[in-house]
């Protein structure tokens, strides 16, 4: 059985698919491009697919991943080609690599996110923003299906800060740009809720929705404050050892 892990995209209208939504495209997207999948046991056999931390409906991503398992072996590049044709424009499959190393959901970590803020002045979110990173605590609410929950917001959030505006944004339209990096923690914290917090501690409140963006996941250095690449590592166990290389390039060079 072989194992791939896929990077994807959610993009312009279709951020608005559900998880549910995506589930039923990708596996119409195995069967158009005649995947060998490996299919589960029982009485109700559905094919073998792990998905891990997708993003909220209504957000848009860079950065979703999942594995699949094959019953034969295929072209990491040629297999993710075949998907990304069968996939929706907006649902498009940008990585592929073969599972060589164990645990991709234990590198999920921590993600990236872009918010963006139409008729928001910078300089409203740049004090917005060293409020929230100056507060000890931040309590938000959010409604689950037991009722309101409050949390602590705070201590899920590596790294708030405000972004320059895109230089291809009209001048005359206030816009502010915020870059979040945010722990993956229970209960989980979304970009609402840091939305939520902001309006708490500022009374920072956009005018319109903020359009939301994944941007990366992976694990979070906590030296660098950054967040890795959680491919990387499978890349970097497909890639051949310098010695062997160098043994290759030797033999040939003797004959």
């Amino acid at each position: 059985m072989q194992r791939i892990r896929l990077r994807y995209t959610k993009r312009g209208r279709l951020r608005f698919t559900s998880h549910r939504d995506f589930q039923r495209a990708f596996e119409r997207a195995l069967r158009r491009a005649e995947v060998p999948m490996a299919y589960s046991a029982g009485f109700t056999p559905h094919p073998k697919v792990s998905y891990a931390n997708a993003a909220p409906t209504g957000t848009g991503s860079e950065a979703e991943y999942l594995e699949i398992a094959l019953t034969e072996a295929r072209d990491p590049e040629r297999l993710r080609l075949l998907l990304d044709e069968s996939l929706p424009a907006g649902l498009d499959i940008v990585e592929a690599v073969e599972a060589r190393t164990p645990g991709l959901a234990d590198r999920l970590t921590a993600s990236v996110w872009e918010l963006r803020l139409d008729g928001v002045d910078p300089g409203d979110a740049e004090r917005a923003v060293a409020a929230f990173n100056g507060a000890g605590t931040v309590e938000v609410q959010r409604m689950t299906k037991n009722g309101v929950r409050t949390f602590d917001a705070r201590p899920a959030v590596a790294h708030l800060e405000t972004h320059d505006v895109r230089p291809d944004r009209p001048s005359d339209q206030p816009c502010a740009i915020l870059r979040l990096v945010v722990r993956h923690v229970t209960p989980a914290v979304r970009p609402d809720d840091v939305l939520s917090g902001l309006r708490a501690v500022a009374d920072l409140a956009p005018p319109v929705p903020a359009a939301v963006t994944r941007l990366a996941q992976g694990l979070f250095d906590e030296e660098t404050g950054t967040v890795t690449d959680p491919l990387a590592p499978d890349r970097e166990a497909a890639a051949p050892e310098p010695q062997a290389a160098g043994a290759t390039a030797a033999a040939k060079a003797s004959a």
